[in-house]
C-alpha cells in the first residue's frame, strides 16, 4: 500500500491565518517539524501549533497565526509549502 502525500489545507480571515498539514508516518512528521522550525525561526507573530488525530490513522499538525495585521503569516506558510514541495492547498 502506498503512503499518502502530505495534504495541506489553508484558512485565512482578517488578521488570522491557519494551515493544517495531514501526514501518515514518522518520516512525514519529521519533514513537517523540520520545515516548521525553519520558517518559524525568528518569527515574531503570535502563533500556535498543535497536533491531533484524524481518520485513516493519519494525524494533522495545525499552525495558526493571530493578530496578523500585515499578513506575514501567509508569506511564512508559502515558504513552508515550498520547503515541503506542496503544489496546491485546499481551502
Amino acid at each position: 500500500m502506498s503512503v499518502p502525500c502530505i495534504d495541506a489545507e489553508y484558512k485565512g480571515e482578517e488578521r488570522y491565518t491557519k494551515i493544517s498539514l495531514a501526514y501518515a508516518n514518522d518520516e512525514q512528521l519529521a519533514q513537517i517539524n523540520a520545515a516548521l522550525e525553519t520558517v518559524l525561526k525568528g518569527c515574531e507573530l503570535d502563533h500556535n501549533s498543535y497536533t491531533c488525530a484524524i481518520s485513516g490513522g493519519r494525524h494533522v499538525i495545525v499552525t495558526e497565526f493571530h493578530d496578523d495585521n500585515d499578513r506575514e503569516g501567509g508569506k511564512i506558510l508559502n515558504r513552508l509549502m515550498k520547503i515541503l514541495d506542496i503544489k496546491e492547498c485546499q481551502n
